[in-house]
């Protein structure tokens, strides 16, 4: 039995490929890392270690860049005297004071069980038409009064929402929590973003060259190319509607890729059955067969 005997050139692209995979998944499990460490990271403010105290954990879960709000769940926690039976309730009233952006003081009545709340926080700049390179500002102040007294705050911000980077300036101010933060797309959503755009106009190259073949050699009409354009301009349109936060029609991914593609596509698939249609209205003449000898 014969041996096959791969050439060097051979090995050297498989090795090649094999590399450029490779590369790809590690780069791949890097920005996956990050983008973990991210939704993982803790950013904290004003950090007393007064045993009596007001703790609060909030987390943003929602980022909603249509309505130009987040939603930010926050779980308050008095300790020491301020708090009974570990933090459940407070001993007397308890007010967070927030700020201008929040929607809201919140306030907790004394003896009675704290639960989760979610408050909705506006943000300030930017516009999702800049969809997928918007960015928004959100200003998040926290302060705490119990008995008509102020009390000191530690407050603790992480962010939940898998398809926004946020980045945080935290600081306290004469015994509020301060949290100056800015949101925009995650990594993922941005490439993921970047993909749809090249990918729309990859489509539309390929529906270019089909009707610049078919026109040219005189095809006619050509019904499974027909449904494969018209198929493609549809498809466009269900594959815009997957981007991650639902940007609505007129943002910069559709400035720059879908509007161009579509109307692309649209005047191919036009152009191709006008012109098939004249190619089966007036089909050339075959040459006549010349005759043999009787």
């Amino acid at each position: 039995m014969r041996r096959l005997r791969t050439s060097p050139a051979g090995s050297l692209a498989a090795g090649l490929v094999l590399l450029a995979v490779a590369s790809a998944a590690a780069v791949g499990v890097w920005l996956q890392f990050g983008e973990r460490h991210a939704l993982d990271t803790r950013y904290r403010a004003g950090g007393t270690a007064a045993a009596d105290r007001v703790d609060i954990t909030a987390s943003i879960q929602r980022v909603d860049a249509a309505a130009r709000e987040l939603v930010l769940r926050v779980l308050v926690t008095p300790r020491g005297s301020l708090g009974e039976a570990g933090g459940i309730s407070p001993t007397r009233t308890l007010t967070l004071q927030t700020s201008p952006s929040v929607r809201g003081d919140l306030t907790f009545p004394a003896h009675s069980r704290i639960s989760t709340v979610d408050v909705p926080v506006a943000l300030t700049s930017g516009s999702i038409t800049d969809y997928p390179f918007d960015a928004y500002d959100a200003a998040l102040e926290f302060g705490a009064v119990q008995g008509g007294e102020p009390v000191p705050v530690r407050m603790t911000l992480t962010n939940r929402d898998a398809l926004v980077a946020a980045t945080v300036d935290a600081y306290g101010a004469e015994g509020a929590a301060v949290f100056d933060v800015e949101l925009k797309r995650s990594t993922s959503v941005l490439i993921f973003a970047v993909f749809m755009m090249v990918a729309m106009w990859a489509l539309a190259v390929a529906v270019l060259i089909g009707s610049w073949f078919l026109v040219t050699r005189g095809k006619g009409l050509t019904w499974p190319a027909l449904g494969w354009m018209a198929a493609t301009l549809f498809a466009l349109a269900a594959f815009r509607n997957t981007a991650p936060g639902m940007p609505p029609i007129g943002s910069l991914l559709d400035y720059i890729a879908f509007f161009w593609a579509e109307s692309l596509i649209a005047f191919c698939l036009l152009t191709v059955v006008v012109m098939g249609m004249r190619q089966e209205s007036h089909p050339s003449q075959a040459p006549e067969r010349a005759e043999g000898p009787p």
